[in-house]
């Protein structure tokens, strides 16, 4: 929990934790790196949950600490963090909170299905991370090739902040860069990141 840019792992079963040791990944390079070797005790049994029901009660510093505690991170290849990013420094104002909704890749569903079943718990995600980033504009960017999901996210941001941009299908528009400038017109410079230019 020192390490800043690191994350919570959780086991996928319960148990007891045998060993900490460097393993072989599953990475085409073969290399090794530390693991957590767990001893399942078949019992498959869950930790015990505390949600909280009225997250706007909670201090942001609750809500980051949740965050990190749950082990939360982006889904890219570099799985970064996602308390990191509702912690931007005290001197960056988030100017536009982007959901990505657009695929990264041609032919993959599995964002379309999650937006179609669960758009109202997806909006309520972007109110929670609005309500400890306090962003001027909150948008979803989404292609224009998914109408079940952008009608369903429609529908679950009505009453809200949050605006529902459909852009064009045209690869890489996924790409976090490429949908920025889609969806605000600022180019992200080479060598920084998004938050850099809020």
């Amino acid at each position: 929990d020192n390490c800043f840019i690191s994350a919570h792992v959780h086991a996928p079963t319960s148990g007891t934790i045998i060993e900490i040791a460097d393993r072989a990944v599953p990475h085409p390079s073969g290399m090794s790196e530390l693991c957590v070797i767990l001893a399942p005790d078949m019992q498959d049994k869950w930790c015990e949950l505390e949600p909280d029901e009225h997250y706007e009660k909670l201090s942001v510093e609750a809500i980051q600490s949740k965050i990190r505690s749950a082990g939360i991170t982006g889904m890219g290849g570099a799985g970064f963090p996602t308390d990191i990013k509702v912690r931007p420094p005290q001197q960056d104002k988030v100017a536009t909170l982007i959901l990505n909704a657009a695929e990264c890749e041609p032919y993959i569903t599995a964002d379309d299905r999650l937006m179609r079943e669960h758009a109202s718990d997806i909006v309520k995600g972007i109110e929670i991370i609005a309500y400890a980033l306090q962003p001027g504009e909150c948008l979803i960017g989404i292609e224009d090739n998914k109408p079940e999901a952008i009608a369903a996210l429609h529908e679950a941001v009505k009453n809200t902040r949050i605006e529902v941009v459909v852009v064009p299908t045209k690869y890489p528009s996924g790409g976090e860069k490429q949908l920025i400038k889609l969806l605000t017109d600022k180019e992200v410079p080479s060598g920084r990141i998004p938050a850099d230019i809020g």
